[in-house]
């Protein structure tokens, strides 16, 4: 779908070697691990409660609402 760009530089280098593809491979798996991790941390932020709550609702005894939220 997407094509690579590739720039030609002036002087030598040997023959077969781009380090334009690996520096932009490496800026692109650093780019896309950040990205992973903040949708992690939201999803982790936003669905822990909510999971517990699920989790403690679907186990036996089933306890009321008032019986999981309350903290004793």
């Amino acid at each position: 779908m997407s094509s690579k760009v590739v720039l030609k530089t002036k002087g030598k280098s040997a023959k077969g070697s781009k380090p334009s593809d690996d520096k932009s491979t490496s800026k692109i798996l650093k780019e896309w691990s950040t990205w992973t991790m903040k949708k992690a941390k939201v999803i982790t932020h936003y669905g822990f409660i909510p999971l517990v709550i699920f989790i403690g609702m679907n186990s036996e005894p089933k306890p009321s609402i008032s019986q999981l939220l309350s903290p004793i």
